[in-house]
């Protein structure tokens, strides 16, 4: 049965209401997601921003803030530190970018007194669910580390895993993507690939199935894996995670995603303490209701992992 993002939200009411803590809250656009999860029951919210703003938007937009926990602080970067400290005591669930830059959002989490360094390093992780596929596919990095070593991919592969088992895939199907589906010392990113999968058969990257390289039609087309004559692959066509050998590759297959076909998504920030909505000014409303639910889940499932 496919898999979807309804299926998501009906997880989050398993588990329990999340709290979100929102860094500089006075946008229009953040508030208008936060105000549906509440609705949806996917999450509640603390806004810290400044106050006046907060409630301006909010009676623009019909938002009735009772209920709502507002933390005054004026100054974005004091508003970052508040509301990312909510998330590092425990007070918060999740962390999401509200009408402050991203380089200054990431300080706050990057902080080393209040943020959520967990000293691993970051990555994004984009949730799709695109019509004729019968499963949700997990895009990483998409939008975070540029050009990933192997030992990056490896972080990649281990932040992304309990975004997977949080959305009911217990053992995701991991695809190393190249330009081609065979090893050629000339193309690095094809030995990198190869040596990843090895790396799994040996168990040093468990829970999950890595088949390397794996150019895109083999790893989410069954038909076109079939005319190749792929059928001595572990992923034929049935890949989960979308593996971008860099940023380009990665931002360039998510923004074709995004703008050429009609999708649900969501997105985080993986390998920190609690999961991080980073969402753009470009993405819709959906969008961000959809990372809220993602985020929660996720909350949930690192959560039982902590436990």
């Amino acid at each position: 049965m496919k898999q979807g993002f309804d299926d998501i939200v009906a997880k989050v009411k398993e588990c329990g209401r999340k709290t979100v803590a929102v860094s500089v809250a006075q946008d229009s656009a953040v508030l208008e997601a936060v105000k549906e999860a509440k609705a949806r029951g996917i999450a509640d919210a603390i806004l810290v921003g400044d106050e006046g703003k907060i409630r301006e938007i909010a009676a623009q937009i019909d938002m009735d803030l009772t209920g709502y926990e507002i933390i005054h602080e004026p100054d974005m970067i004091q508003a970052s530190l508040k509301a990312v400290k909510l998330a590092h005591e425990g007070k918060a669930d999740m962390y999401m970018k509200g009408l402050i830059d991203t380089k200054n959002f990431l300080k706050s989490v990057l902080d080393k007194e209040v943020g959520l360094r967990t000293g691993k390093p970051l990555s994004h992780v984009c949730v799709f669910e695109i019509p004729g596929i019968d499963r949700l596919l997990f895009l990483t990095d998409v939008a975070f580390i540029t050009y990933p070593t192997l030992e990056d991919k490896i972080h990649i592969i281990e932040n992304t895993l309990p975004v997977c088992k949080a959305c009911g895939v217990s053992l995701p199907k991991v695809a190393p993507l190249a330009a081609v589906e065979v090893v050629n010392p000339k193309m690095p990113v094809t030995v990198e690939a190869d040596e990843l999968t090895k790396m799994c058969e040996e168990g040093k990257i468990p829970g999950c199935i890595v088949d390397g390289p794996l150019s895109l039609d083999l790893a989410i087309d069954a038909e076109a894996a079939k005319h190749k004559g792929a059928t001595d692959r572990k992923i034929q066509g049935d890949a989960d995670v979308l593996l971008f050998p860099d940023i380009h590759a990665g931002n360039l297959v998510y923004k074709a995603i995004v703008h050429m076909v009609k999708v649900k998504n969501g997105c985080i920030l993986t390998g920190t303490k609690v999961p991080v909505i980073l969402t753009s000014r470009s993405d819709t409303f959906e969008t961000k209701v959809n990372s809220i639910a993602l985020a929660a889940v996720v909350a949930e499932e690192m959560k039982r992992n902590a436990g």
